[in-house]
């Protein structure tokens, strides 16, 4: 039985439980996150709005309310700290129907009751000017400043880099299969590759989470997987729109929004759908109609002509549509951080910043020492936004920049190899495309592919058939040409 031992086990790779790794590594203990998948960031955080809330929908009083006011306000030194994509461009909230006005001032007392900032409505001629491509049938908005968008990726990756700068362990390809308490006070997780012991466990699971929960717990949990199919636009299309732009939002959600990104793109949707299948990453006509007919009743034409790819996500929905976040009462020592759907990623340095004390005060952790904490993170350079003076001066330093593998999305054979080096094992192309952004433009890795297979064979020592596109089972060749 293969048993490492730590203080604190995180159940779960994606922007929470990242967050929970980057709070717990201020302090003096021994963490390990364990990850089902190849990466960081393969679930619910890889496939979402990429928005950061203002904290208006949210109803007064959650957790999920004061999470997400909380987050919103941490993000934005954060992104600088951790040296990554946000931009606080704001959001608006458009009412097409004269009769539904009610809604807006509703979503405007509760903004303010949550404690948002700045918040206003704001009427047609104003409306029109902050938004050009605006419908004709919007007559007011809910304006909230505050609001923005991030690189989800980004985000994720930046957590668990600095968090492993500062002796946090991952562990890829280990899936849980049991938690188990044992009589010294300690758990036990059983993974597909070997068990480990944990003082305290912290669930950060996702949709897996009520799955890991029930293993030690006779106060049972549900979650519902809710799944959100999107649209994704070429960068010709990305100035479309200057601000995220919501529907009046429903009970099922916020409805299907239009909003740029952070790397230029254009973004519409999501839908909203129930399902059984936590693995249900799958899009259906029915759903890419449903986000194309719904986008244009608040933004009118909607270049989606420049669609260049679709996806769908998954998010981990519990009935009563609240946070779970804390000391499970009849299992000591192991800490739920489930059903973290949206906002769950603007909610996440809050998230990590309560679960992180919530293990302190229950192992009694101790702050390192002054000077022995990194804080900061810094990327790899992106092509796109430096001066073609500053690109020429990284060529002069490393002749592989000027090498570009990526044309749709201007990624050098130097940034690669950098982020096959890095603190996270990188080792499919979908690991390297989100550090990258190679293989996300409009060929979709069609001329790239075979170059960044070239990188990995040659700095990694990697066989060419076992690259895969996204971990064990998506293997891209068969076979080595000849044979």
């Amino acid at each position: 039985m293969d048993v490492g031992s730590y203080d604190v086990v995180i159940i779960g790779a994606g922007v929470s439980g990242c967050a929970v790794a980057r709070e717990l590594s201020r302090y003096d203990a021994k963490v390990c996150v364990l990850e089902r998948e190849e990466d960081v960031c393969c679930g619910t955080s890889k496939a979402n709005s990429a928005i950061v809330h203002a904290g208006f929908d949210a109803q007064t009083g959650t957790l999920m309310a004061k999470l997400n006011v909380e987050g919103n306000a941490l993000m934005w030194q954060l992104a600088k700290d951790l040296d990554i994509g946000a931009i606080q461009c704001g959001s608006l909230v458009v009412c097409t129907d004269e009769s539904a006005r009610d809604g807006l001032d509703e979503l405007l007392a509760r903004g303010k009751a949550n404690g948002v900032p700045d918040l206003r409505i704001v009427e047609r001629e104003e409306l029109k000017e902050m938004e050009p491509n605006i419908s004709d049938q919007a007559v007011a908005a809910l304006w909230a400043p505050s609001a923005g968008i991030v690189d989800p990726f980004g985000l994720t990756i930046a957590l668990a880099e600095n968090a492993a700068q500062n002796g946090v362990e991952f562990e890829f390809c280990r899936e849980v299969t049991s938690v188990r308490a044992e009589q010294d006070g300690t758990w036990l997780v059983g993974t597909t590759a070997g068990d480990v012991r944990a003082r305290c466990v912290v669930n950060a699971a996702g949709v897996y989470s009520d799955a890991i929960h029930n293993m030690v717990s006779s106060q049972k949990i549900s979650i519902i997987p809710r799944k959100g199919e999107y649209l994704l636009l070429d960068t010709t299309a990305g100035q479309h729109v200057r601000h995220t732009v919501f529907m009046l939002p429903t009970k099922m959600g916020k409805g299907v929004l239009v909003s740029p990104t952070v790397h230029g793109n254009l973004l519409v949707g999501p839908t909203a759908l129930d399902v059984d299948d936590p693995e249900s990453t799958d899009t259906t006509a029915e759903g890419l109609a449903e986000v194309a007919q719904k986008c244009a009743l608040t933004v009118a034409n909607v270049p989606l002509r420049e669609v260049i790819t679709s996806f769908a996500g998954l998010r981990a929905h519990q009935p009563d549509h609240e946070f779970i976040i804390g000391e499970v009462a009849d299992a000591p020592r192991f800490v739920d951080c489930a059903a973290i759907e949206s906002p769950g990623l603007t909610a996440s340095p809050a998230v990590g910043k309560m679960v992180c004390n919530e293990v302190c005060a229950i192992l009694g952790l101790k702050e390192r020492p002054e000077g022995e904490w990194i804080a900061t993170r810094k990327s790899i350079p992106n092509l796109n936004i430096i001066s073609f003076e500053d690109w020429a001066k990284l060529c002069e330093e490393d002749p592989a920049y000027g090498r570009v593998i990526c044309r749709c999305c201007r990624v050098s054979e130097a940034q690669i190899i950098t982020m096959l080096h890095r603190p996270i094992p990188v080792r499919s192309l979908d690991a390297i495309k989100r550090r990258t952004g190679a293989t996300m433009g409009r060929c979709q890795g069609g001329f790239c592919s075979p170059k960044i297979m070239e990188i990995l064979e040659r700095e990694l020592g990697m066989e060419p058939e076992s690259i895969t596109k996204a971990g064990p089972g998506s293997e891209i060749l068969v076979q080595k040409g000849g044979e």
